[in-house]
């Protein structure tokens, strides 16, 4: 298992298309995916389960990889945040 801390920095946070984006991108790995927040804990291959996390611009989330592309999802995702979901 991997874990890297992020900042979502884009001004919508992650609503509606950024979390689209994200869920689209983790849905493309074999690994086991979570988004926390807080003390919440979601899959980031759920659009309703990103949605309900409530991610806005300057929160800080934690992403969590386990699986054989674990390294690969880890990194992809946390560019994409990065980016402000440009990527």
């Amino acid at each position: 298992m991997v874990c890297k801390s992020v900042v979502v920095t884009n001004k919508l946070g992650l609503h509606a298309r950024p979390a689209s984006k994200f869920v689209e991108l983790a849905n493309r790995f074999k690994s086991d995916i979570y988004i926390k927040k807080d003390t919440a804990t979601v899959s980031a291959k759920s659009i309703m389960g990103v949605m309900v996390l409530g991610v806005d611009k300057g929160t800080e989330i934690i992403i969590e990889a386990s699986g054989s592309d674990e390294e690969e999802a880890l990194n992809a995702l946390c560019a994409l945040v990065e980016s402000e979901f440009e990527g």
